[in-house]
C-alpha cells in the first residue's frame, strides 16, 4: 500500500469523503524524511505542517520552569503528527516536535489544508472529527495525570500501548507518565498485565 493509501485507509473510520473530495484532500500531502533527533517545530515557532507518520516515532515535549524535558505526547504510524495547537491556531508553539528515530511522513501545509477547508466544507467536517477524537484523548490523558497513582498510569500506558515499551527509551516513558525514571524501572520489573 503506497504512502497515500495509507492516510486514506486510516481517515475512513473517521470521516467519509466523496471521491472527488479524498482526491483533492490526498492531492496535499508531500513525502517528507527526518534523520533522527531532528527539531521539526521549535518552541516560540508557529507550526506550519500537519505530518501523518509513516515510519519512526517522535515526541513533543516543553521545557519545565528548571529547565527539564516534560514529554507530553508521542506520534508513530500511523496517526497525525504536529504541534496541533499552533497549528489550527497559527500562534507560536510552546512546544519541541523533534525525531526520536528516522522518519518518514506525509506532510501538509496550513495554506495547503486552509484553501481546501474553503472549497470542500465535508473536508471541514473531517478535520473537525479529528480534532474531536484528539481533544478526547487530551482529557482523557488529564484525567490520568490528575489522579492516577504511578503503578496506574503505568498500567494505563501498558493496556492502550504496550509495543511503546520497545520503541521509546525508557527514560521518555517516565517523563510522559510523570513519574521519575527509577520508579519507571520498579514498575517495569514488577508490574504483570494480564
Amino acid at each position: 500500500m503506497n504512502p497515500h493509501q495509507q492516510l486514506q485507509q486510516f481517515l475512513l473510520p473517521i470521516h467519509a469523503l466523496k471521491s472527488e473530495e479524498m482526491e483533492a484532500f490526498l492531492a496535499v500531502w508531500e513525502p517528507y524524511t527526518c534523520k533522527r533527533k531532528q527539531v521539526l517545530t521549535q518552541s516560540g515557532e508557529t507550526e506550519r505542517y500537519l505530518y501523518f507518520v509513516l515510519e519512526g516515532v517522535q515526541r513533543c515535549y516543553c521545557l519545565t520552569p528548571a529547565g527539564a524535558e516534560a514529554t507530553i505526547v508521542f506520534t508513530y504510524p500511523y496517526s497525525f503528527s504536529g504541534v496541533a495547537d499552533s497549528f489550527l491556531t497559527q500562534t507560536p508553539s510552546g512546544y519541541v516536535l523533534e525525531t526520536l528515530t528516522a522518519s518518514s511522513f506525509l506532510r501538509t501545509s496550513y495554506t495547503q489544508l486552509e484553501q481546501l477547508l474553503h472549497h470542500y466544507p465535508n473536508i471541514q467536517t473531517l478535520l473537525l472529527k479529528a480534532t474531536a477524537f484528539v481533544l478526547k484523548g487530551v482529557l482523557e490523558r488529564q484525567v490520568e495525570l490528575q489522579y492516577y497513582s504511578a503503578e496506574d498510569k503505568f498500567r494505563t500506558l501498558l493496556r492502550r500501548s504496550p509495543h511503546v515499551l520497545n520503541l521509546i527509551p525508557h527514560k521518555y516513558l517516565a517523563s510522559y507518565l510523570g513519574i521519575d525514571p527509577a520508579t519507571f524501572s520498579k514498575l517495569l520489573g514488577s508490574v504483570r498485565i494480564g
